[in-house]
């Protein structure tokens, strides 16, 4: 019979580390995979039309060489654990920031549509790497009393990295005389904007050599000295290090690792509370959002916007999307996930209906009437800021307390799965529906609005308050 016995307590939970700073440093240092997670998946935005220009390809081809990247992600989100836990979270750090930096500069040097292609798909890898690898470090080394805050720190990387994209972007294009095939340095304007990405990635790579190994990886290595160190540094001299080794074994041989089949039961093959977690990500996908972030220079250039405007306007809604963010982080706790968003839905089918309206009338002189090209920017920014506020960061929170502890791990593999599929299903079909009908595509990302508040209402829980072991 399995020994239940409980290793005596080490005070970590009350543990306030001598150098908090140092504490910041590396949480921060971890959270630059969530910068380049945002500024990777956002920076394409500046060279959709450019690619189209220079290739000469129509909305279909073009959409997939943008949403190709997200096949990458699927399959390095899928094998970032697995790596993880053989060589180490930050030899997993360091991967990926060699994979950002390769795609980086084979991105801004193609020569031809399927070379660029290629590159997409390792950026997208390292993205995928990244999405996984930052948070579970991050929970691993932050001390207990300041896990929650630290554990922000990818999220509002995330939208930071999106912003930073937008605005080196819009640099880069009024450098190059706002033309996106114009000349800097020898190449063309939007060859230069994938390629800046090198910066932060080789940043990143460095900054993984300054940080820790996780004490969690170094006890499952084996090295048990090391983790005492690295748990002095970030814990304090106060916690019993002896105990605090013994609770990470036993809280590591006490774990259940879930599998798929765990998943298995009910009337329509997974277990109901799967399905709420994969709708949860399906919606989360479906009202548009990343049309906002991928495409919205071609969006509003569609529409008669000057190109440096359209870059301008990509940047605005990206800070907008941090406000939002922020907005989020101090409400989630406070009024709870599902009040939030709830909340999101509505201001969501506003701003969504609005775009659909505004987009409906035919164009005078290549623009939109003065009206409703107002209408339109200010409801695309209303927009961004509900989805920040409310469906950007909770339905991550919502995945990560929702599922019982038995099938937790495997339970959110799936829902993760679903948000990259939904993710690609949009971005992939976006070019070719506005080409169809402008109007009637934000009709349908506005409809899927509409649903989530039934869906939310009738299927979801809160988990405000509640531990994750009363989740069942």
């Amino acid at each position: 019979m399995t020994s239940t016995a409980q290793p005596p307590p080490s005070g970590a939970r009350a543990a306030h580390p001598e150098h908090l700073g140092h504490v910041i440093f590396i949480a921060a240092a971890a959270a630059m995979g969530g910068f380049l997670f945002g500024y990777d998946s956002a920076v394409i935005n500046g060279a959709v039309e450019a690619i189209r220009d220079r290739y000469d390809i129509g909305s279909a081809a073009l959409a997939q060489v943008i949403a190709i990247a997200l096949i990458g992600c699927a399959i390095g989100a899928a094998t970032a654990g697995r790596i993880a836990d053989r060589i180490g979270r930050i030899r997993c750090m360091q991967i990926s920031a060699v994979l950002f930096t390769v795609s980086a500069v084979g991105s801004a040097l193609p020569f031809a549509l399927y070379d660029l292609a290629f590159w997409r798909v390792i950026g997208g890898f390292a993205i995928g790497m990244a999405s996984v690898i930052g948070p579970a470090y991050i929970a691993e080394v932050a001390p207990a009393a300041y896990r929650g805050r630290l554990g922000s720190f990818q999220q509002a990387a995330i939208v930071i990295g999106i912003a930073i994209s937008q605005l080196v972007n819009w640099g880069i294009l009024n450098a190059a005389g706002g033309d996106q095939r114009g000349k800097l340095m020898g190449l063309e304007a939007w060859q230069v904007m994938l390629g800046v990405m090198v910066i932060p990635a080789v940043l990143y790579g460095l900054l993984s050599f300054a940080i820790p190994e996780s004490p969690r990886f170094l006890i499952s290595a084996g090295k048990d000295a090391r983790a005492r160190e690295v748990l002095r540094e970030v814990e304090g001299d106060n916690v019993d290090l002896d105990a605090r080794v013994a609770e990470i074994e036993h809280a590591m041989k006490s774990e259940h690792k879930s599998v798929f089949k765990d998943l298995l039961g009910g009337t329509f093959f997974f277990k109901p509370i799967v399905w709420v977690g994969i709708g949860l990500s399906v919606f989360q996908q479906f009202v548009g959002i990343n049309v906002a972030f991928y495409y919205s220079s071609t969006l509003w250039q569609s529409v008669g916007v000057d190109p440096s405007e359209s870059f301008f306007y990509s940047f605005t809604t990206s800070i907008i999307n941090i406000v939002g963010t922020v907005i989020a982080m101090i409400f989630v706790d406070r009024i709870g996930r599902k009040p939030l968003a709830l909340i999101g839905s509505v201001g969501m089918v506003i701003g969504l209906g609005l775009e659909a309206w505004a987009f409906s009338f035919d164009l005078v002189d290549g623009k939109l009437p003065a009206t409703q090209g107002w209408v339109a920017l200010i409801a695309a920014h209303v927009f961004v800021l509900f989805f920040a506020l409310s469906w950007g960061v909770v339905v991550w929170v919502f995945l990560g307390e929702m599922f019982p502890n038995k099938i937790r791990a495997a339970a959110l593999g799936v829902a993760a799965s679903a948000q990259w599929i939904a993710n690609w299903a949009i971005t992939a079909s976006f070019p070719s529906l506005a080409d169809w009908n402008l109007s009637m595509t934000y009709v349908i990302y506005t409809v899927f609005a509409a649903l989530s508040i039934p869906f939310v209402l009738k299927f979801v829980t809160e988990t405000k308050g509640k531990t994750l072991e009363e989740m069942g």
